[in-house]
């Protein structure tokens, strides 16, 4: 079964051609039913006369001339004659092309039923016509050129121009159609990346114009909200730092010591949720990005979690300097020790290495995972999953701004299943890819 393409570019040529072929085919068939049957009766009528001209000329001349006449009819007209033996070798007409065939038949009304024809007479090719002069039969050999009309070689080369300059049309015609199309595509991606595309160009057709002009204010808008939310959150938070600084310095003060240390901890974990709402707010999208060896910062991270984990072990493998905002994968990177930390039965494993055109920085722990139909979720903003990973202490936007940051860089993140248990949050960077600077 014929599968059509994929891409609506590759679709839209493909019918455009099918309709070009066909259209040319019928317009040769018409052509070729058209000019048919004049082009017949025009054959027809030049082979009667020649043989009625040469029957003329053999009856006029004296019989010791025939043989002379026969002679200059041979060198100045093409025209062989000769008697007819009843040991001639003869082969009949072909079937093809069949306008022969209905020729013969017009010539036969003319010039009598018992007129025959062959393709070849004792060897020699040419369209051979029989006729009588009373009871003797003659055959002159008529050149095939003067009665066969092949395909003229200049309309088959014109032909083929025209059918390459409508494929070319066609071509560009659908380019035309499909590069709007293409456009709102690549910004679609962009805007489900979480960047923001550039504006759309409107101009074009009517609906073209219609659905970029909205596509453009559709992207405005996000990013318009996308920013508030920001600067609402961000200040929302600077704002509670200050009050939580009074009730950090009020607990200090308190003489009950198993109170203080409970009042202290509920502010430390108040302060570290409004730290990751202040990250994710800021996210740090206007950092320069800089080429940095990547095991320097990933030796910066994992610093301060040595002390914390039960074990911490490094396997960073040379890898190329990559474009980066330094800070923003720091944070990262922290963010992806603190669960495994939390949540990982503190065993960690961290890795680094180059993979074709990538460089995968894995962080691999031995706690209880993520469920494969939860993961998608759980990289989502304030979404925490207790049922997985119990801790609900969280503000459940760790992995958001993990997965923000990869694609800051252009690049993945991924969580997957840890071979011998346990969960592996990967990033994946491009390789081979100049400065991002979204």
């Amino acid at each position: 079964m014929f599968n059509l393409p994929k891409t609506l570019l590759a679709r839209s040529f493909l019918l455009m051609v099918i309709l070009i072929v066909l259209s040319l085919a019928a317009s040769m068939a018409t052509f070729r039913h058209a000019e048919q049957q004049p082009r017949i009766r025009q054959t027809a009528q030049l082979v009667v006369s020649m043989v009625n001209l040469t029957r003329a000329a053999v009856l006029s001349a004296a019989p010791e001339w025939r043989s002379a006449l026969l002679s200059e009819l041979a060198e100045s007209e093409g025209l062989r004659v000769q008697m007819a033996e009843p040991g001639d070798l003869l082969e009949t007409l072909p079937d093809h092309p069949p306008e022969l065939q209905m020729m013969a038949e017009k010539v036969r009304d003319s010039l009598g039923s018992n007129t025959r024809f062959a393709a070849k007479h004792n060897g020699v090719e040419a369209l051979w016509v029989s006729f009588f002069i009373g009871s003797e039969e003659f055959w002159i050999a008529l050149p095939r050129e003067r009665v066969e009309h092949p395909v003229s070689q200049m309309w088959m080369i014109w032909g083929g121009v025209v059918l390459v300059l409508a494929l070319l049309g066609a071509y560009f015609i659908a380019r035309q159609v499909v590069r709007p199309l293409k456009q709102l595509t690549q910004a679609a991606q962009q805007v489900g990346q979480g960047a923001t595309p550039q504006l759309l160009p409107e101009r074009g057709a009517r609906e073209v114009v219609v659905v970029s002009r909205a596509f453009n204010q559709m992207s405005a808008d996000l990013a318009a909200n996308e920013r508030e939310r920001a600067l609402v959150l961000a200040g929302i938070s600077h704002d509670l730092r200050t009050p939580l600084a009074r009730v950090r310095l009020a607990a200090e003060l308190i003489a009950d010591e198993a109170l203080r240390d409970g009042l202290a901890a509920d502010v430390e974990q108040m302060d570290a949720v409004i730290r990751q709402f202040l990250d994710y707010a800021r996210l740090d999208e206007n950092e320069t990005a800089i080429f940095a060896d990547i095991r320097d910062v990933v030796r910066e991270a994992a610093q301060q979690f040595t002390a914390q984990a039960k074990s911490l072990t490094l396997d960073l493998q040379p890898v190329p300097p990559l474009a980066v905002r330094p800070l923003l994968l720091k944070r990262a990177l922290a963010n992806l020790l603190d669960n495994a930390v939390k949540y990982g039965g503190g065993e960690i494993a961290v890795q680094l290495r180059q993979d074709g055109n990538t460089v995968v920085l894995a962080v691999e722990d031995r706690g209880a995972g993520i469920p494969a139909a939860q993961r998608e979720a759980a990289k989502r903003p304030f979404v925490r999953l207790e049922s997985a990973r119990s801790d609900a202490t969280g503000s459940g936007l760790g992995l958001a701004i993990v997965e923000r940051a990869a694609r800051l860089h252009g690049g993945e993140f991924y969580l997957e299943d840890r071979a011998g248990g346990g969960l592996a949050a990967k990033l994946v960077l491009p390789a081979n890819q100049a400065e991002k600077s979204e």
